[in-house]
């Protein structure tokens, strides 16, 4: 990324002077725009606007990992925040199943983001900011976490739904654990919908069908017997499929509720547009109406960047149901997360102190990033959080030797789901802050997302975050099972031992 050096040694004087009258590491702050903590532009013309979202990161040609991007700390790191969870879930299979997932797949801030935290929640309807941090042995190196978290929501108090399931019954799903999953999930979410929902399904193969219109959850021997007539078909439409499902979304948009196209397929489009470009200009008009995407993924061939940058620059999110246990999780334990909003376009954004840190690199996110100017360009496209959900980011930073004092502030933008009115929250970390030992000085929930970063990008690149090989990570994950008696880390400390026993 290029960028004048004066200029931006001053840009990053004025974040750490703003950091310093506005916030401090004890506490975050809350607060309606109006007076930015961090104000991009004023004394730094903005930098190039990095590869993100629009293009494909640059990577290793041989193992499709992002190529390293360590970073003069003279440019904030920003990014839109990412709730998907599809890489781990899909890895997970592959791996179950005795092969190693393709590393252009794997990525990093999804397995770090598919396990819960412990972040304390907000009291409104933001979000609360934390910081920490611990160094590694003998490298002047340390890592940092951000980690953002919404306030949960009574399943009593949800507002009400309206779904528009989008189903492809292309020949594909015809592999048992594809369109067979897809029913039983169905079905079960029908069965766990309120009276003030609203459901209709739409199905699609070469073309596609409504197969029934918008309707109360209460008709549900309507929409089971609909559920029951997706059947498989043809060739994989995937776009007629999502245009007709945003034009029936559109036909029953309610102000007052959630209005989501629920898209579930294995994501193998080879009839009509197949890009996700050209899907989205299809249904740009329809979904510009506060109609979000959640994409669901299915199936052992899965095509997951197609999937991925739908949800991504869709207003949505991605996961991946392999089995009926995911598929219960998604659309029973967590409906009221998978369902709702609390956030729209929300955005981060890191400033670190030049004095104290000599070069920073934030792990994953690379489909994410945005340039510095967009954090406050409310025009630009950011995530979507529900309730109850958190997001992780991990960066490694190199310390300047013997430097002591703020280390890094965080803020993140983002828009009430009704009103679009924006706010922000911030905090900060210093230096003395950091943990001296990575794994004993450290929360437990710390070190599993330290295990999972690592064990991504040692699947994509054959690199680790902490240093460690799949062996050691593997004695921490199961150390760290016992210590949470969290099965999800039980079952991550298994992964990575057959992924170590492939070799």
């Amino acid at each position: 990324m290029k960028s004048r050096p004066l200029a931006i040694a001053l840009a990053v004087i004025a974040l750490q002077l703003a950091a310093a009258c506005g916030g401090s590491s004890e506490s975050g702050t809350s607060k309606p725009v109006g007076e930015p903590r961090i104000r991009q532009g004023e004394a730094a013309a903005p930098p190039e606007r990095p590869a993100g979202r629009e293009a494909e990161a640059p990577g290793h040609a041989e193992t499709g990992a992002p190529a390293e991007r360590d970073s003069a700390p003279g440019q904030v790191s920003t990014f839109a925040l990412d709730v998907d969870t599809a890489s781990y879930g899909h890895a997970r299979r592959v791996l179950t199943e005795g092969g190693r997932p393709d590393p252009v797949q794997v990525r990093p801030e999804e397995f770090v983001n598919s396990f819960r935290q412990d972040y304390a929640e907000p009291g409104g309807d933001g979000f609360a900011v934390h910081l920490d941090g611990a160094r590694l042995p003998g490298s002047g190196a340390a890592l940092v976490r951000v980690g953002l978290q919404t306030r949960g929501a009574d399943p009593e108090t949800r507002r009400p739904a309206n779904l528009t399931f989008v189903v492809d019954v292309s020949g594909s799903m015809a592999e048992p654990g594809r369109l067979d999953l897809v029913r039983e999930s169905l079905h079960g979410l029908v069965d766990r919908l309120g009276p003030g929902d609203r459901v209709a399904v739409v199905a699609f193969s070469d073309e596609a069908e409504t197969l029934v219109p918008m309707t109360p959850a209460t008709g549900r021997a309507e929409l089971h017997a609909a559920v029951e007539r997706l059947t498989v078909r043809q060739s994989t439409n995937l776009e007629a499929g999502l245009a007709e499902g945003y034009a029936e979304a559109a036909r029953s948009f309610r102000s007052m509720a959630t209005n989501r196209v629920i898209l579930l397929s294995d994501g193998l489009a080879n009839t009509g547009e197949t890009s996700w470009q050209g899907i989205l200009d299809r249904v740009k008009e329809s979904a510009g109406r506060r109609i979000t995407l959640l994409c669901v993924g299915v199936g052992r061939e899965y095509g997951d960047a197609l999937m991925e940058q739908l949800a991504d620059n869709g207003d949505g999110a991605a996961v991946y149901v392999g089995s009926a246990g995911d598929a219960r999780e998604v659309f029973a334990e967590r409906l009221t997360t998978t369902l709702d909003l609390r956030a729209r376009d929300a955005k981060a954004q890191v400033a670190f102190n030049p004095s104290v840190v000599e070069s920073y690199r934030l792990i994953g996110y690379e489909n994410r990033e945005l340039a510095a100017e967009d954090f406050r360009d409310d025009a630009r496209d950011g995530g979507e959080v529900g309730p109850g959900h958190s997001v992780t980011a991990l960066y490694r930073v190199r310390l300047r030797a013997g430097a002591s004092g703020q280390l890094a502030t965080a803020t993140v933008r983002w828009q009430d789901p009704d009103t679009r009115h924006p706010a922000e929250a911030s905090r900060s970390l210093d230096e003395r802050d950091l943990s001296g030992a990575l794994w004993e000085g450290t929360s437990p929930r710390f070190q599993v997302d330290v295990v999972a970063a690592s064990f991504a990008e040692h699947l994509r690149s054959r690199e680790a975050t902490a240093g460690l090989d799949l062996r050691e990570l593997g004695r921490h994950a199961a150390r760290l099972a016992e210590t949470t008696e969290d099965p999800m880390v039980t079952e991550l400390a298994g992964l990575i031992d057959r992924a170590a026993a492939l070799g």
